[in-house]
């Protein structure tokens, strides 16, 4: 079982950016952008030595769950956290947020849950709710169907731009503990232990998850890094950071490295949460494993060695948990 036969294909969505790529140079531009299509966030130079940052991304098929179990106030929170973890990863500090909720029919008791994760993700995330669209569209979704997505900006002086160019072979990979799964792989999470697999009820306590009943271990909203990720740029120099989102803890952090460099993970040196091995259960691979879900680790720092020891200490004053999980190695 694995995540292209359920019909999500990384290495299609990898061809599809490259595709993007060449039709943007085929283009060329003669407008003050940088950081490129394909990474966490791109910026835009407003000049004054500033930039402004962008990102936007969606809550996927965990909303199917979500409908399926009443838990979604958290997708509230998913739909915030996915983009302004993205847009904190080159350093930027986020101003606002915007929202667009695409529907069959308007339910407004859900919309109004869904309103309230987003309202507490922007206040955790020290950004404004500037606005956002709602669409009914009858014909295009199903009468109980939603869809989610968000759009986060944010700002930056350019001599602070983290950019991972300064990354080298030894340098410390640390991370910081996910809630779970966060907002990936749920389309293979719902044929593993859902739909078919182990074909677990939703509102059922397996043993492997202690008593937590198996929609709430799925439905834990994605965690907001925003905080941490702007304290740790201040605290030591950071040369890199990754939103540890579909494609895995090794497919984000090698976004950020620089030619003939990769992560080397230890995917020993962190406990996954019981999630994991549940859904490992059902005859996922662990090669697959890695490749899908974060296994644990949720946000990426990658620092000197001699500054990774000042930044486990800041990032365990804020009563994180955070580890060096592996270091910078040659391709």
């Amino acid at each position: 079982m694995d995540y292209k036969s359920v019909g999500v294909d990384i290495a299609g969505g990898d061809a599809w950016v490259e595709v993007v790529k060449r039709l943007v140079s085929r283009r060329g531009s003669s407008l003050p952008s940088s950081g490129g299509i394909g990474g966490f966030s791109g910026l835009f130079s407003i000049g004054g030595g500033r930039s402004i940052a962008a990102c936007c991304d969606g809550v996927g098929t965990k909303l199917i769950l979500g409908e399926a179990s009443g838990i979604v106030r958290g997708l509230g929170q998913d739909l915030v956290a996915m983009s302004v973890n993205d847009l904190v990863t080159c350093g930027s500090t986020p101003l606002f947020f915007l929202d667009y909720i695409a529907c069959g029919r308007l339910d407004v008791n859900l919309a109004e849950a869904v309103m309230e994760g987003i309202l507490d993700a922007c206040v955790e995330s020290r950004c404004a709710l500037l606005g956002g669209e709602t669409a009914e569209m009858p014909d295009v979704y199903p009468k109980n169907g939603f869809d989610l997505a968000g759009f986060a900006v944010g700002i930056i002086d350019d001599n602070d731009i983290v950019d991972g160019a300064g990354i080298v072979e030894g340098d410390a990979i640390v991370g910081l503990p996910s809630s779970g799964a966060h907002s990936n792989g749920f389309s293979l999470i719902r044929r593993a232990i859902v739909d078919d697999g182990l074909r677990l009820p939703l509102d059922s306590s397996p043993d492997a998850l202690g008593g937590e009943t198996l929609g709430s271990a799925l439905m834990r909203p994605t965690r907001v890094y925003v905080r941490q990720a702007l304290a740790a740029v201040k605290s030591v120099r950071v040369k890199g950071m990754a939103h540890i989102t579909g494609g895995g803890v090794e497919g984000n952090i090698n976004r950020v490295m620089p030619r003939g460099l990769v992560s080397n993970i230890d995917y020993g040196s962190w406990k996954r949460h019981a999630i994991f091995d549940l859904i490992s259960s059902a005859g996922v691979e662990e090669e697959e494993m890695r490749r899908v879900f974060n296994l644990g680790i949720g946000y990426v720092f990658i620092t000197a060695p001699d500054e990774s020891r000042t930044l486990l200490r800041t990032l365990g004053d804020m009563g994180e948990s955070p580890a060096v999980i592996g270091r910078v190695a040659a391709a």
